[in-house]
């Protein structure tokens, strides 16, 4: 190193370092590994939540660690003298009621040790732990979706193909039952941060019809009208298969089929009662022989998955359609 380039080499006092170890939120430690005894900066006791004193005792410390990990850390500090280079151990202590997650980290193999003593930091890592908790239950919340929708997707194969009088007819029955699907669980996917919105019955039913309203003589036909009620993830993937199945026996038969008929969807609620009303009105006569299709089966079978019954009044004016779900069942 030439004298120009040692000019140009920082020099770090004592305030400086201090400086920067606070700015980075580090805590410092000692440990006297023959009399295990344990000294710490203020920031270090704060951490903690133990009054700053001189030092405490490993044992005393110790007793802040949640009891979930002790044995763990204990055993964890008492090997890193056999630990060759740098190691870090991770655990969750009791902070005034609160649970944080420190990161002890130093040197192994009494590298850096001076006589008894060796030195090491503190890290407060409760913002990353949590972050990665998210992650984790994401990725497991993800990986059951997964399975639940390919689950679903099996069984819909199967019950189509039994309905389906050619190649093409199944394939674009099974393709639109899917499509539905993937509209409803657009609304009910989690996020990073493990939080999950449940959906609104009156979002779920909307998105699910708009591609009906612009199919007649003008748009506005389909129209919806339900309080805000809340539908998780089961109930969110079982109501879009229902409504998916009327909507396209409306637009194969009823009101739907026609360029001025009309469908309008309402909902009532009394106390774990949820009564979705489906009306159509304008469109060909119904036929009574009609209820006894592969869609009213496959309806009346979803609808008992959320506690309630499935029933339809033909009448020549249009169907009535009343779906009556449970309240709880729509929350799962």
């Amino acid at each position: 190193m030439t004298s120009e380039q040692a000019a140009d080499t920082p020099r770090w006092g004592v305030v400086d370092l201090r400086r920067a170890i606070e700015a980075a939120g580090v805590a410092l430690w000692s440990w006297d590994v023959q009399t295990d005894r344990i000294t710490m900066d203020a920031l270090g006791f704060l951490l903690w939540g133990v009054g700053v004193q001189g030092e405490i005792s490993f044992e005393d410390l110790s007793m802040k660690i949640h009891p979930s990990d002790r044995d763990r850390v204990r055993a964890a500090f008492s090997a890193t003298r056999a630990v060759i280079g740098a190691y870090e151990i991770d655990f969750r202590i009791l902070s005034d009621d609160d649970v944080r997650w420190i990161s002890a980290r130093g040197q192994g193999s009494d590298e850096g040790i001076v006589g008894t003593i060796m030195f090491g930091i503190f890290l407060d890592v409760t913002g990353r732990k949590h972050a990665e908790e998210a992650h984790e239950l994401l990725a497991g919340e993800m990986s059951h979706r997964v399975k639940n929708l390919l689950a679903i997707a099996s069984s819909l194969t199967t019950i189509t193909s039994r309905s389906a009088a050619s190649a093409e007819e199944m394939a674009h029955d099974l393709t639109g039952r899917l499509t539905a699907l993937g509209r409803a669980h657009d609304l009910v996917r989690p996020s990073a941060s493990g939080n999950e919105s449940a959906a609104l019955i009156g979002d779920l039913i909307t998105i699910l019809l708009a591609p009906y309203d612009d199919i007649g003589a003008f748009s506005g036909r389909v129209r919806v009208s339900v309080p805000r009620i809340a539908v998780g993830e089961d109930a969110a993937t079982n109501l879009a298969l229902i409504v998916h199945e009327l909507a396209t026996n409306s637009v194969k038969y009823g009101a739907l089929s026609a360029a001025t008929g009309t469908l309008d969807v309402k909902c009532t609620v009394h106390e774990n009662d949820v009564t979705l009303v489906w009306i159509e009105r304008g469109g060909p006569e119904v036929k009574t022989a009609a209820q006894a299709g592969f869609g009213n089966k496959l309806v009346t079978r979803i609808a008992s998955r959320l506690g309630g019954a499935f029933n339809c009044d033909w009448c020549t004016s249009g169907v009535v359609v009343n779906l009556v779900m449970k309240m709880d069942r729509l929350a799962a």
